[in-house]
């Protein structure tokens, strides 16, 4: 690999991280509603196991409150029966055409819960951008060994490395701040 090749397959796959811990926290329940806390949630209709998401719209039409309207109103049922074996403790409430799901207020232990576990999922993610870079650097000293690099390429190739992992380090640290802020609200 040479240099362009090396940073780019490290800044994509950091990249791929920060995403995925992005796609974790918005599924995250926090005291306000979100289309994103049930948006991937598995629906048996069909015959199939389809994500909510693609079986109708979602929204928020107040603070505390998801209203799902199913393009099809035949599989309200299913919806239903899926929100209530998930693990979100909510409970559906439908007139035949939508389901609303109200939220509870989180209790102020169940915050700290939540605020641990974004803590704890942002460390993973770093740790994730960290065994990158690590990958990185060995691929730079494979490709100096092979003498595709020079030695001053190598070692301009290892510090952009390094300012990738602090840029998404940075990153994550925002993700884990505002989503700890926006648990620890009232």
């Amino acid at each position: 690999m040479d240099f362009e090749e090396i940073l780019m397959d490290t800044e994509e796959r950091m990249e791929g991280a920060v995403s995925h811990l992005a796609g974790e926290l918005a599924g995250l329940r926090s005291g306000r509603a979100s289309p994103a806390l049930v948006d991937k949630l598995n629906v048996e209709a069909y015959g199939a196991s389809t994500p909510l998401g693609q079986l109708g719209q979602i929204g928020c039409p107040e603070p505390r409150q998801i209203l799902i309207k199913p393009y099809d109103p035949s599989i309200i049922k299913d919806i239903e029966k899926a929100i209530q074996a998930s693990d979100l403790g909510l409970n559906p409430q439908s007139d035949g055409k939508v389901i609303r799901l109200n939220l509870p207020p989180l209790s102020e232990e169940r915050r700290k819960q939540l605020a641990k576990h974004v803590k704890d999922s942002g460390e993973k993610t770093n740790v994730s951008i960290r065994n990158v870079r690590r990958d990185a650097n060995k691929e730079a000293d494979a490709a100096q060994k092979d003498k595709t690099l020079t030695e001053d390429d190598c070692k301009r190739v290892k510090d952009e490395i390094q300012d990738l992992t602090k840029k998404f380090e940075g990153k994550v640290s925002e993700l884990v701040a505002k989503k700890t802020d926006e648990l620890m609200e009232v």
